[in-house]
Formats: structure tokens, sequence, C-alpha cells
């Protein structure tokens, strides 16, 4: 069984294994931080959330407020295509809760309202979170339908999302499947995003999966893995791991030219796991799957992205 409440413009989700929280208004998109717990091991996520919406962007600079900060953006040249920045300007979603034989679904979506210089507000991003009865996971995915023609255009999602920590003690290590295992110790000091841990796709050598996580401290003898799955890895252009404060999981996809009207996204998977071996297995099972499709009592994961979203 899957239960849902709403309340003060928070839907409370919880299964057998998992616990989370939505907000429509406020800090929105993906799971409310802190929100996500485990059952199995009573842990929660120690971060800003999970599957969190930014905006849309470009290479290049321009004067258009983009932060030319190098420990938080580095030496990446970027601009503005559309925004706000959703997940804490755009201030309320709208939202539809969808409940299957076997699932339950919240949908929430938006109209981007402020163009950058040169291009046309009003693409729609949607997001579909889906929970199912008996995993310690959950499958997410989002689509946008762009209004503008646009030479490369990708957009920005944390992913898992971030991880607050003091001096590691949140935490025992991070994995990335496109580089391995990184210690806690690495995250003490501040660095931008391009001196370490960068991930930049080579559109000749997408890698075989692409997963990101986080080993928490579950207790003095527990730990778990938090952990993020791009279900087809040749649509993430751009990854960031570094440390600013926190450990900041950007992620940037798509990275290529789009058609007004066209539509992309991609899909994932969020949840905890107990060993690297587990994830690899999970992400195996769902491998190649772009969107969640939610209608009629029942859901559908399709490796190709709609042309027309409602």
């Amino acid at each position: 069984m899957i239960s849902c409440q709403e309340s003060n413009n928070i839907i409370y989700i919880e299964t057998q294994l998992i616990q989370a929280a939505i907000r429509t208004t406020g800090c929105v998109s993906g799971v409310m931080a802190g929100s996500f717990r485990d059952k199995k091991t009573g842990i929660s996520d120690p971060g800003f959330g999970l599957h969190v919406m930014d905006f849309l962007l470009t290479p290049g600079w321009r004067k258009d407020g983009y932060s030319r900060n190098r420990m938080h953006h580095g030496n990446l040249p970027k601009h503005f295509v559309e925004g706000p920045q959703l997940c804490i300007q755009a201030k309320r979603l709208d939202y539809a809760i969808v409940r299957g034989a076997n699932y339950l679904a919240v949908k929430q979506w938006f109209i981007f309202t402020k163009p950058g210089e040169g291009y046309q507000a009003g693409s729609r991003w949607e997001q579909t979170l889906l929970f199912l009865p008996d995993t310690r996971y959950f499958l997410s995915s989002e689509s946008i339908v762009s209004v503008n023609d646009v030479g490369t255009l990708f957009y920005r999602i944390d992913m898992p999302g971030h991880l607050k920590h003091n001096r590691g003690d949140t935490f025992h290590q991070v994995y990335l499947s496109y580089y391995g295992l990184i210690g806690a110790k690495e995250f003490l000091t501040d660095f931008p995003p391009d001196k370490r841990f960068f991930y930049k796709r080579k559109e000749s050598d997408s890698p075989d999966q692409f997963i990101r996580a986080y080993q928490l401290r579950a207790g003095e003898d527990l730990s778990v893995w938090l952990t993020g799955m791009t279900l087809d890895p040749a649509i993430p252009c751009e990854a960031w791991c570094h440390q600013r404060d926190y450990v900041c999981f950007i992620q940037e996809n798509h990275g290529r030219s789009v058609t007004k009207g066209e539509t992309f996204g991609a899909a994932y998977i969020i949840g905890y796991f107990d060993s690297i071996d587990e994830m690899n297995r999970v992400y195996d099972d769902y491998r190649g799957v772009k969107y969640i499709g939610v209608d009629s009592g029942r859901f559908t994961l399709l490796d190709k992205i709609p042309q027309t979203t409602k």
C-alpha cells in the first residue's frame, strides 16, 4: 500500500520502505529536503532536496546575472535561455496526484517566464515522481517542450541532490560510475567544479552507466548509499561533484540542438541501496528509460520522449 496525504501545500507519501514529501509552494520541484527517509536504516537525506530543477542554459558568457564566481561555477562560460531558477523562484507549481493499482505518481509542471536576451519565455517543464509499494527507491522523469530554436540547449538539475556535511560527518565516500570511489576527506576544502571529479560528455564514448551516489553514515555500524541514476547514460552532458560549503551534485542534461516545439528530457532512479552491486543490478533492469507515462490507472516506462505532452 502507498499512503498519500496533503497538508499545508505539502504532499506526504509513505510506502512499506520509504517516506517522502513534495512541496507545491515555496522551494519546489523534486522531493523536499530532509523528507526522504529509508525505513530500513532510519536515515534521511542530508541535503537541499532530490531531483531539483533549475533553469535552461546555453554556452557562452553574457552579462545576464549568471555568476562568474569561480568556486561556484568554474571557468565554464554559460548564459540563461529561460528562467527563473525554478526551485527557489517559481514559488508555486501546478500538480496532479495519479493513483494506480500498484503505484502512486505526482506530476508537477511550470511554464518558464523569464527569457534570456534574444529568446522567448514559455517553454514547459513537467516532472513525474513515481512511487512503488515495495522499493527503497522512486523513479522520476522530466520533459521540457522548448519554445526556442537553440544551437546547444541544456538544463540544470541536482542529481541525486547536494550533500550537506561538516568535515565529512554525514558520509563515508562518494561513488561516480564514470570515475570511481572518492573518500570524504577529498571534500574538506572548497574547490571549483572543473578542477576535480568533473564530467564532460564525449559524443563518441558515452559511459555504460551514469550513477552518482554517496554512502551515508546511518549509525555506528550502519551505512547506506543514497543514489541517483540517469537511465540513459548518453543524456548528461556535464556533471559536477565539488565542494562549496557542501558537496555540489549539479548535473546538466541534453546539450544538443533544439528546435521550437521539440520535447526533450530524461528519466532517473533515486533511492537507497546497500551496495554498488545492487545499484548496478537495478540500473540494468531499467537501462534506457527516458520517460515515465502515467494514465488510465497504469504507468509506462518509455525509451523515447513523446513529442507531445499534456
